[in-house]
């Protein structure tokens, strides 16, 4: 199971948000590529990078520090937010982001999920983040009527390369996972599914791995910032 940490973007910074309010916004970093050099320099294999003023613009808006993490890093990362149409997909993936995330779409306008998929196979994956069961759209600031499980079905036979799931509830919380929604998440659908929202120690993440649904990986933010998870130590923990 690969540990994502995550560094998420708000006006040029690393933060955190609380149950993803804007509003509760913590800073971490005012760099943050030297944020990703750290995580880097833990030995984490990937990036998970969110660009939050973008998911509620509906297009990039922190691009020059996605880009810097780019530029100073070989280690492949994943980008959502504000990712909205083909041609922003085609230039994040030239400009050597390893994966797109789509989220808003995903509920949107599957069709472009689909498209994206097949024109550019394994670089694809679909975010998820749902409040009590209920898929979440533009930046979470709209809840919708969509069953999260439903909606992972129906990319069954896409070719997406991976579903990110959030529990919103849990996100910044350090409450830990979801872990019941996440599995039963899991075991519907047969594309890799990455656990997000709450992993905030080493017994969430064992929790994760052996709860029997076979998850691809967890992301992690705010327990690495406050030192609440040792990243090198968390990534021992996976790899033994």
């Amino acid at each position: 199971m690969i540990l994502y940490p995550a560094i998420d973007l708000k006006d040029g910074k690393a933060v955190r948000l609380l149950r993803g309010d804007m509003d509760k916004a913590t800073v971490f970093n005012d760099d943050p590529a030297a944020q990703a050099l750290e995580f880097v320099a833990a030995g984490c294999e990937w990036l998970h990078l969110v660009d939050l003023n973008g998911a509620f613009a509906g297009e990039p808006v922190n691009a020059a520090a996605v880009e810097a993490i780019l530029s100073q890093t070989k280690t492949p990362a994943q980008l959502g937010g504000g990712i909205r149409d083909m041609a922003t997909i085609e230039r994040w993936l030239d400009k050597g982001l390893a994966r797109v995330i789509l989220g808003t779409v995903a509920v949107e306008n599957p069709a472009l999920v689909r498209e994206a998929a097949a024109a550019f196979p394994g670089k694809i994956a679909v975010g998820i983040d749902a409040r009590d069961g209920r898929v979440a759209t533009k930046g979470w600031a709209e809840v919708t009527d969509v069953d999260a499980v439903a909606l992972a079905k129906s990319y069954e036979d896409a070719g997406v390369a991976a579903i990110i799931y959030t529990d919103i509830n849990r996100d910044g919380a350090m409450q830990g996972p979801n872990i019941e929604a996440t599995a039963a998440l899991a075991r519907a659908v047969t594309i890799p599914v990455i656990a997000s929202g709450g992993v905030s120690s080493l017994k969430d993440l064992k929790d994760l791995r052996d709860c029997g649904a076979a998850l691809n990986g967890a992301i992690s933010g705010r327990a690495l910032y406050d030192g609440a998870l040792d990243l090198k130590e968390a990534l021992k923990t996976l790899a033994g």
